[in-house]
């Protein structure tokens, strides 16, 4: 089993985003704590500069700690934008973003879906803040489109699809609470209209459980189409991510499905900022290494 330190575990214990040194340190602690698989994101356009800049470095740290990226995440939510100008900004960054997840020898780099353009009048909007167990109330202007901006969307998809291909790397988008691809349904729709084999999705058990989705259901589902799974446990109502075994996800059958499947992608832990981090990121990698173990992943 390829278990994966989330980059969660660097926003938890520095902040959203972590600065640049800290995004150093926290590579270094995920050693220590050790892990052999590892993410790194660049957030926003100010971070993913930082990060850009730092990829000798960065790379120089890993190949000396022998620590391998797993994934790498260019997020930038303009490249959704319905504004032409906007949306060529993010995907310039972006493209310059993949070109750094390929030299730092990611396979992938992911995505989320991001949140549709609607007035948020209760809530934090997750490329703001990443705020879990809240209440989101949104408003939707009379010129909202659905169907416009979901065709903008695809082809937006599309063409972060080809940059990631263009650089020898697949794509993944990770589905988030309240963001245009939610759930496994939007994302094999997105994933039919895209039509790209490139294109792969994240099982994100926190995410999709809190949905009221059936994870194994989800499994099934998502098929082929799986390339990466980000564990996280909560009781199937509010979206937290906690340890295995602190909520009701049905972690037997989860696993029981993937091996039935023969799923050999990574398996990564991404929990939320909690109290004792390190040590709750240790308990999810011994979970991990149990049920690989028991289930011969």
């Amino acid at each position: 089993m390829k278990i994966v330190c989330a980059w969660m575990y660097a926003i938890g214990q520095y902040g959203f985003p972590p600065e640049i040194q800290n995004v150093l340190k926290a590579i270094r602690e995920m050693k220590e704590m050790g892990f052999e698989y590892i993410e790194a994101e660049g957030i926003g356009y100010d971070n993913l500069e930082q990060v850009i800049d730092q990829r000798e470095e960065i790379k120089k740290i890993c190949d000396g700690e022998g620590l391998k990226l797993a994934n790498f995440a260019v997020l930038l939510p303009d490249v959704i934008s319905m504004e032409q100008k906007v949306r060529e900004k993010a995907f310039s960054y972006f493209e310059r973003g993949v070109e750094t997840a390929a030299y730092l020898g990611s396979p992938y780099t992911w995505i989320d879906s991001y949140f549709p353009p609607l007035e948020v009048q209760k809530g934090v909007v997750p490329t703001d803040g990443l705020v879990y167990g809240q209440e989101f109330r949104v408003k939707i202007s009379d010129g909202f489109d659905w169907q416009q901006f979901w065709d903008s969307f695809i082809a937006a998809i599309s063409h972060c699809t080809q940059i990631a291909g263009n650089n020898g790397i697949g794509l993944l988008v990770e589905p988030r609470v309240g963001e245009v691809v939610a759930n496994s349904d939007a994302m094999l729709r997105m994933i039919e209209q895209v039509n790209d084999d490139n294109l792969g999705v994240i099982l994100d058990i926190g995410h999709q459980y809190a949905q009221k989705e059936l994870i194994p259901l989800s499994i099934e589902k998502l098929g082929r189409h799986m390339k990466y799974v980000h564990i996280a446990d909560n009781d199937g109502r509010d979206n937290r991510h906690f340890v295995p075994g602190n909520g009701t996800v049905d972690w037997d059958e989860v696993f029981r499905l993937l091996k039935r499947r023969g799923f050999e992608g990574y398996f990564s832990v991404d929990l939320e900022q909690l109290p004792n981090l390190k040590e709750k990121f240790l308990a999810t990698k011994r979970f991990l290494e149990d049920c690989a173990r028991r289930y011969g992943l």
